[in-house]
């Protein structure tokens, strides 16, 4: 299944998602839904760890102590799904590929997935 996990209230990905050819996809907003442990899971065999799925500037993990703040993988993935502002957004998995982010390119990838 093609899922979009996304924030409804952020600008940047309302403006990504008005671009993509959505349909068929599941959109999901991960402010009401945090991401399943499956999701995340395969989203990490395909980019290579927990870290490269990691919104590095988040707001809440500016707020957090330094010893609070992730060291190894596990760390991340602790955060990522105990709160929705650590996953890097958008983050699609569109026919078993994973899209994480909205770097240009990652946008530019994802928007010719949806559209092939």
């Amino acid at each position: 299944m093609n899922r979009i996990y996304h924030l409804s209230t952020c600008d940047t990905c309302r403006k990504i998602l008005s671009n993509l050819n959505t349909d068929g996809v599941e959109l999901i907003n991960i402010r009401e839904h945090l991401i399943s442990v499956q999701d995340l899971e395969l989203m990490k065999k395909q980019v290579g760890s927990y870290e490269g799925l990691f919104n590095k500037r988040a707001q809440k993990l500016k707020e957090m102590k330094a010893e609070e703040k992730p060291i190894k993988d596990t760390d991340y993935k602790k955060l990522i799904l105990s709160e929705y502002t650590f996953l890097k957004r958008p983050a699609a998995i569109i026919e078993g590929k994973v899209y994480a982010g909205n770097d240009k390119s990652t946008v530019e990838a994802l928007t010719n997935a949806l559209h092939k």
